[in-house]
């Protein structure tokens, strides 16, 4: 599942939380399926942080007369 289908469904968990349908097994159950998901994402986060530091470390990429990186 990548990040976007995470985030959905961690969406979707805390609406039906808010929606006060869920009984209190049902809410414990959503309570700790969001909580993987926060942790997923948010290792999803710090991933894509740490690539983008690697990516922009020597400053950005020279661009030639056509527009293209090399």
């Amino acid at each position: 599942m990548n990040f976007e289908e995470k985030l959905a469904n961690l969406e979707t968990l805390v609406s039906n939380m808010e929606s006060g349908k869920l009984n209190i097994d049902e809410m414990i159950a959503a309570f700790e399926q969001g909580r993987k998901l926060v942790e997923e994402c948010s290792a999803d986060i710090k991933a894509i942080s740490q690539k983008i530091e690697q990516l922009t470390a020597n400053g950005p990429a020279p661009f030639t007369e056509a527009g293209n990186n090399k």
